[in-house]
């Protein structure tokens, strides 16, 4: 079949029907016809120069195959099983000349277009079109598709070689492509000078995947992607598709069933409860270059770190990214805060899980804004100097679906053991660290919130549940590991795969385990083996669970009874320096009938303020960094609902909150202040020699006294009286090497809503020998207070 003008007629052009009988009906010859030779009518020819050189490509009228496909590849590509559809769709060399073949459902007719040549396709049925060219070489071509009442004109997407590159498959199948959000997805680009976006899903037991979206009126038959070798990827890049559309994955189980799925790697979702996946390219240009020169100067728990913990939907509910960054990095600055730490930002279909049941862990959720609105919103929060950690969930996933559950009609993210699969507390499951591409679906998935969204520290969520294979599971619901013991040594393969990969690829970032029991090692660097036989797990901190349990315990108790519980206040020194800690008063500790923390204080409302104050300058003294969660900085009285948030009608002057919940802010700001200015309360928060006990076996009086020293030796010494009564003259031992003591803090004071008791200044030591030491000074300690001196 020869160039032919376009039919006007017949459905079948008159090209169709030279080719099944050649000799009946023989092909014009454009050398001798006028109307067929460009070079003869040079006015009506604008492609000129592309005429002559398909020309040139011309062969003589030869009798040529049919370039129909058989009906076994028909049945595959119409049942979403072909597994190289590009082999048969496309433009291919046969016997003298080249097939066309397009697969297009509903259209009416199919023309390929290039250059000069127009040539309308035979009309094969069920959306199969084809014909043959008489053509030295497949050229480049476009294809004019007409449906009823539109047409379009598009790139054959079947015509151009794979997307995806040898090295990126060859990561992948190894498990170990570190940048995987940059090969799986969707990326929108430029390929074989085409633009459009690339698709590549990983789905080994699928039977066929096609992409579906709102560009194909959510039909994928004509869109069926190609199995890229062993390595279980599926590739398809579709022209002329670009940023804001919406997409799926349509998967032919190993059953034959189909099954319609988000991508694990969108980069953008829609609002829940929509559930489609986004086509997205970032736009954000980053304007934290300052402060990520510096983030890595000091190591983090050499630093001052004192956090905030924020659920970003509840906040000031209602307030996008963007209004956000408007308010958020001045509220925290203002108050001292180091950091802030967001609960889970990945997108999540039921909101009241907080964030912590994950179906799109590449994408920031949509309903506060898109990717590039969350990096504005990290980027203000670095321009006011305070870093930003996220709660990070690998633990488990939930079963909707259209996610991650048996992703391809079989068990993909989730382990194949349903005994191993099913997390026995939440309902949900839990990946299969031992399989390689999960692993690297999930070490990818820290760098990426890291590197693309300039993320200073992931906050490892349930990493107990993870680490033991009984974790809430009873005898015989449980199979031991290979060496007879209850470790998930899956698990601790990838925890440590992924602290050690996240440390090196991303300075001056830390990752903290929220990790509930003992483990030995959980900060420890992953080369170093320790007494279990393990090497440490390589986090930069870890949440004192310990430390949090018991002081909230010995708190919650009526003073004239605390003196049976003093122990819980000093337990936590006897294994302080195990890890390194952070000191959480969480999110947790404030919902489901626990109260808030101020309610969770006994006695009358102004008993509980002044405990609550002497909690947190006793928590901020403590070794360790310290995370507060939002709301207890201003003693909110209600447990916190992620529906409504703070009570932030209690800071209004109008209901009178000066004394009461606006004192409480201003300790917490006053609190930070010191802080940071102070090095002994963080210089050698990991260091035995940056504490001493000065009392510590006070039951009977409810105080406690230490002091911490930063690395010059510089001390300061905190004393807490958790008593309602005021104790006159306390005569506590103190270092001989600082001649006058005076307040720099003290919980009790009038501005923050106390007494007003204080210590008159300076406090001078006398040569009176006192809990050991040569010399000792007289204090007076305010009732249900903590009081901080410095060196005069």
């Amino acid at each position: 079949m020869t160039p032919r003008p376009p039919s006007t007629g017949s459905k079948k052009p008159k090209s169709t029907k030279s080719q099944k009988n050649p000799k009946k009906n023989p092909e014009p010859d454009p050398k001798k016809d006028p109307q067929q030779s460009p070079e003869k009518n040079p006015k009506k020819d604008p492609g000129k120069k592309a005429a002559k050189k398909l020309e040139q490509q011309t062969e003589e009228a030869v009798p040529l195959p049919s370039p129909a496909l058989d009906a076994a590849d028909r049945e595959r590509l119409l049942a979403g099983t072909h597994h190289d559809p590009h082999s048969v769709l496309g433009a291919h060399p046969l016997p003298g000349g080249v097939a066309f073949r397009v697969l297009r459902p509903y259209a009416r007719t199919v023309t390929v277009v290039s250059g000069e040549l127009r040539t309308e396709l035979h009309d094969d049925g069920d959306g199969f079109f084809s014909g043959a060219l008489a053509l030295r070489g497949v050229p480049e071509y476009r294809l004019v598709i007409a449906y009823a009442g539109e047409t379009q004109e598009t790139e054959d997407a079947y015509r151009l070689l794979p997307a995806l590159g040898e090295l990126d498959l060859h990561l992948i199948g190894e498990g170990r492509h570190e940048e995987l959000w940059k090969a799986l997805g969707a990326e929108p680009m430029t390929h074989q000078g085409v633009t459009g976006t690339r698709f590549t899903v990983w789905a080994p037991n699928a039977r066929g995947v096609r992409v579906t979206g709102g560009f194909n009126f959510w039909d994928g038959t004509a869109y069926p992607m190609r199995s890229l070798g062993g390595t279980g990827v599926w590739e398809l890049f579709v022209p002329g598709v670009g940023e804001s559309e919406l997409y799926k994955f349509e998967i032919t189980r190993p059953d034959g069933s189909k099954t319609l799925r988000a991508d694990p790697m969108a980069r953008r979702t829609e609002v829940p409860p929509n559930t489609s996946s986004i086509v997205h390219s970032s736009r954000h240009e980053w304007q934290d270059e300052e402060w990520l020169a510096r983030r890595a100067e000091t190591p983090a728990h050499e630093a001052p770190m004192s956090i905030y913990e924020i659920h970003l939907a509840s906040w000031r509910p209602g307030l996008t990214y963007r209004q956000l960054a408007e308010q958020l990095p001045a509220y925290v600055r203002d108050l001292g805060f180091t950091h802030v730490e967001l609960m889970p930002v990945a997108e999540h279909p039921f909101g009241g899980s907080w964030g912590y049941q994950v179906t799109g862990f590449y994408a920031p959720t949509a309903r506060l804004g898109t990717p590039d609105d969350f990096k504005f919103l990290v980027d203000a929060l670095h321009r006011a100097g305070v870093g930003v950690l996220m709660d990070w969930v690998p633990a488990h996933f939930p079963r909707d679906e259209w996610a991650l559950a048996e992703f391809d009609g079989r068990t993909l993210y989730e382990h194949e053991d349903p005994l191993r699969a099913a997390h026995p507390d939440w309902g949900t499951l839990e990946f299969d660290y031992g399989r390689r591409e999960v692993r690297n679906f999930l070490v990818a998935n820290a760098l990426y919130w890291c590197e693309e969204f300039h993320i200073d520290g992931l906050r490892v969520d349930a990493v107990a549940s993870m680490l033991y294979l009984d974790y809430s599971r009873e005898p015989g619901q449980w199979t031991p590991n290979e060496h007879g013991g209850r470790e998930n040594l899956d698990a601790v393969a990838f925890l440590q795969e992924m602290n050690a990969v996240v440390y090196r690829r991303v300075p001056g970032v830390v990752t903290i385990a929220e990790e509930s029991t003992a483990w030995d090692g959980v900060t420890r660097a992953t080369h170093h083996t320790g007494p279990g036989g393990f090497g440490g797990l390589g986090f930069g901190l870890k949440w004192n669970m310990g430390w949090m349990h018991d002081s909230l315990g010995y708190v919650q108790h009526d003073p004239v009874h605390r003196r049976h519980h003093h122990h819980e206040m000093t337990f936590s020194m006897v294994y302080a320096y195990s890890e390194n800690y952070v000191l959480p008063i969480s999110h947790d500790e404030v919902v489901h009938g626990k109260r808030s923390l101020v309610s969770k204080m006994p006695g009358d409302w102004w008993q509980q303020r002044a405990t609550e104050r002497a909690y947190l300058a006793f928590m901020w003294a403590h070794p360790g960094k310290q995370l507060l969660f939002m709301g207890q900085e201003f003693a909110q009285g209600a447990e916190w609902s992620e529906a409504h948030g703070p009570d932030w009608w209690l800071l209004d002057p109008a209901y009178g909150a000066e004394a009461d919940h606006r004192g409480v802010r201003d300790l917490v700001r006053d609190l930070n202040t010191v802080y940071q200015d102070t090095p002994a309360l963080w210089q050698k928060d990991t260091e035995p020699s940056g504490f001493e006990w000065l009392v510590g076996d006070a039951a009977e009086d409810n105080v406690f006294a230490f002091v911490r020293y930063d690395a010059e030796g510089t001390p300061l010494i905190s004393l807490s009286n958790f008593s309602p009564v005021v104790r006159h003259d306390y005569r506590v031992g103190v270092p001989d090497t600082v001649p006058a003591w005076h307040e720099t803090l003290n919980t009790d004071a009038s501005r923050y809503g106390g007494g007003d008791i204080h210590n008159p200044s300076p406090l001078k030591p006398d040569p009176q020998p006192w809990h050991g030491r040569a010399t000792s000074i007289h204090v007076t300690l305010p009732p249900l207070a903590t009081v901080w001196l410095r060196p005069a």
